[in-house]
Parts: structure tokens; C-alpha cells; sequence
């Protein structure tokens, strides 16, 4: 019987890792904070990301801030002022030093933060089109609707990302960035054409919608190199109110796209949330909800496999997360449906999930009432223990 695929090693741009097992970029907020929008990784982040690194093992940092305001989630870092590169530099450093390898996940959130969180300021998107509920401050969405971004906007937010990759790659010190183009945040409520209704060049057209996203990775990889840029995308996603009307097809001809790239502008890899996975519903409830309009009757869809060979013809690795446990991820290895298996909650709650799995050892179970924040912040953080071998 030969090793595990998960314990195999692979080359993912210009990174050699030594397994296929990677960290989660999970929203944690604990960082300090400085002042209103400004949070700043401190001494309990580096520990946390220290105490997950491993030889030969990539971490995906929680969703980052490229700039003032892209988020002003509460206790949520940014790359953005010289305290904040200065933490996260302890960070990069908690990881090299035990071999591993850690790339930053940069954000910008549109419509998803208040007016309230942001100073007053009236949150941007695609269009004018608010999510439904509240705010995670309690206000009302419908009551203030985000306000459509000039194309100006677009092409300054687009420098902002490229900016934010810089600083995050030359001064804290990380080995490449994630572009979070997902879960209902700024550049997917562009790609969703529930809520991009746009009549302009960034509108209309599926081409029309990922055109923001591709000058993202243009720019980005013109930044800091293709070989240090990742992409995070969730096709079938629901969360913040995005559904599109054929997330097969059109995110089938994104990644097409995505391929056809120069190499010196295309992402080293992407990163996919399983269909299965979903906030709310139960993952039959959430492939039962898909099928409902995704589906041809008789045909198999909504599967990760056709982006993923897609995505092969033009050499970028395949990156699948969501709701993975050890043997499902060697599964989908075998098949050759992944080239690594990203996982979230098991990290959070195993520091030594990669020394677990290889050796057989039980996880600990994690406490999801602690996943964004907790009073004590140490609470689900830094207090779950590592395995104590006993012979």
C-alpha cells in the first residue's frame, strides 16, 4: 500500500509543499484593536497561526482588509497601515520558522458591512440591490441600500488590491495572497446575476460581470507574480443573498477563461466551496435546493469536476473546501478531483490536524459558538489542546 495522497507532495506556483493538507482562511476576529476600521494582528494571532503551522504545510490567513473600510467587520485585520504589516510579520515569521508556508486572503466586502461599521459611509457594490436581514450590527439592510460603484471606483479598488498584495508579500513578509472572489462578498456580487444590474461594461454580459474580477488578477499578478496569486471562488454559493441562474455554465466559462490566460497573469491556483456546503441548510437540503433549477433531469450536475478539468488544461492547481473530513479528502485525491483539501473547522479545533491524520489520532470537536469571537477572545482560540501521545 503506498503513502496517502493527502502526505504527497506538490508544487503550487512557486511553493513546494510537502502534503496536500491546508488551513482554512476562517474569520476569526481577534485581532487588537487600534481604532475604528483598524485591526491589528497581535501576539494571540501569532500564536494561533504558529501553533497550526507545520513543515511543508500552507495556511490561508482569514479575510484580510486591502484598505480602510473594506470591511470594518469588528477585530478583523488589514495590510493596510504599518502596525498592521508590522503583526502580521510576527505571524509570517511564527510560520517560516517551522518550515511552513502562509499566504494572506484580501477582501473587500461591498455590500456585506453597514454604513454604521464604516464611519457612515454608504456601502458599494455592483448595483443598488440590498441583502435581505440585517447587518451583523443589527441595522437593516433594506434601509440602506448599497450604492453602485463608477467605474473609477473599480479601477481604484483594483489598484487598492494590487497595493494590498504588495505590502502584504514584501513588508509582512507572506508567500503569496488569496483573492477572495466568494461568498457574497464585492467582486462575487458582480459575478452573481441576481445582483449585478449593471447596464455598462461591467454589467449585462457574463463577460460583462467577471470583468472586475479578471482585472483583479491581472493586477495582482502584475503585483507580486502569478506564481504567488491564488483565487477563491463558490459557484454554488448562497450566502448574502447570491444565487445565479446557472452557476454550471457560467463558472464553467470563468475558469475557461481563467485557463486561457497569458501564465504570466493567471492565478497559481483556485479555490472552490463544495456544492454540499452551505451557512444555513443541511447538505441535503442545500443539493435538493440546487437541483431544483441547476438540473437537467436525468443529469449529473452541480459537482466541482468540470471546473477543476477545466481549470487543469491551463496548469492551475485545484484547491476544494467545505465540510471535508480525513477519509473524504483522500476520496477526492484519489479521484483526482482536487489537487489539495482545505479545512476549516478541524483546524480551528485541531492545532496538530496534520500530525493527527497522519498518525490515526482522534480530533478534538470544536465549539462553533466561539468561530467569531468569544469573550474570553482566548475562548476556542488558543486553548484547545494538542494530542498527548501516551504509550
Amino acid at each position: 500500500m503506498g503513502p496517502s495522497p493527502l502526505f504527497t507532495p506538490v508544487q503550487l506556483g512557486g511553493t513546494s509543499l510537502a502534503h496536500r493538507i491546508v488551513q482554512a482562511p476562517c474569520t476569526r476576529m481577534r485581532c487588537d484593536v487600534e481604532s475604528r476600521g483598524i485591526g491589528v494582528p497581535g501576539p494571540r494571532m501569532a500564536k494561533y497561526y504558529g501553533d497550526r503551522a507545520n513543515a511543508g504545510g500552507l495556511q490561508i490567513t482569514e479575510a484580510t482588509d486591502i484598505c480602510l473600510d473594506a470591511s470594518a467587520y469588528p477585530r478583523v485585520p488589514g495590510v493596510f497601515t504599518d502596525s498592521q504589516l508590522q503583526g502580521w510579520r510576527k505571524v509570517t515569521n511564527a510560520v517560516h520558522a517551522k518550515g511552513g508556508f502562509i499566504f494572506s486572503q484580501l477582501w473587500h466586502t461591498g455590500r456585506a458591512s453597514s454604513p454604521a461599521m464604516r464611519g457612515g459611509k454608504q456601502p458599494i457594490s455592483s448595483s443598488d440591490v440590498p441583502m435581505s436581514g440585517k447587518w451583523i450590527d443589527g441595522t437593516d439592510c433594506a434601509e440602506n441600500p448599497p450604492r453602485p460603484m463608477s467605474v473609477d471606483e473599480i479601477h481604484d479598488v483594483t489598484k487598492e488590491w494590487a497595493a494590498a498584495a504588495k505590502r502584504a508579500v514584501e513588508v509582512a513578509g507572506f508567500d503569496g495572497v488569496e483573492i477572495h472572489g466568494a461568498n457574497g462578498y464585492l467582486l462575487e456580487q458582480f459575478l452573481h446575476d441576481n445582483i449585478n444590474q449593471r447596464t455598462d461594461e461591467y454589467g449585462g454580459s457574463l463577460e460583462n460581470r467577471y470583468r472586475f474580477l479578471l482585472e483583479v488578477v491581472s493586477a495582482v499578478t502584475e503585483a507580486i507574480g502569478a506564481e504567488r496569486t491564488g483565487l477563491r471562488l463558490s459557484p454554488f454559493n448562497y450566502y448574502q443573498d447570491t444565487r445565479d441562474s446557472d452557476p454550471n455554465g457560467h463558472w464553467l466559462a470563468i475558469c475557461e477563461k481563467l485557463a486561457s490566460l497569458p501564465e504570466s497573469g493567471r492565478p497559481a491556483y483556485v479555490h472552490m466551496v463544495e456544492p454540499r456546503f452551505d451557512e444555513v441548510l443541511d447538505e441535503e437540503q442545500k443539493m435538493a435546493s440546487l437541483e431544483e433549477y441547476t438540473s437537467e433531469k436525468g443529469m449529473k450536475r452541480n459537482s466541482l469536476t468540470p471546473f477543476r478539468r477545466a481549470l487543469e488544461l491551463g496548469g492551475i492547481k485545484f484547491l476544494a473546501c467545505g465540510n471535508f473530513n480525513h477519509d473524504d479528502a483522500v476520496t477526492k485525491l484519489e479521484n483526482k478531483e482536487a489537487d489539495l483539501i482545505v479545512f476549516g473547522r478541524h483546524f480551528v479545533a485541531n492545532p496538530d490536524l496534520v500530525e493527527r491524520f497522519k498518525n490515526g489520532w482522534p480530533l478534538n470537536p470544536y465549539d462553533r459558538s466561539t468561530f467569531y469571537g468569544a469573550d474570553p477572545l482566548e475562548k476556542g482560540y488558543n486553548d484547545y489542546p494538542f494530542y498527548e501521545y501516551k504509550q
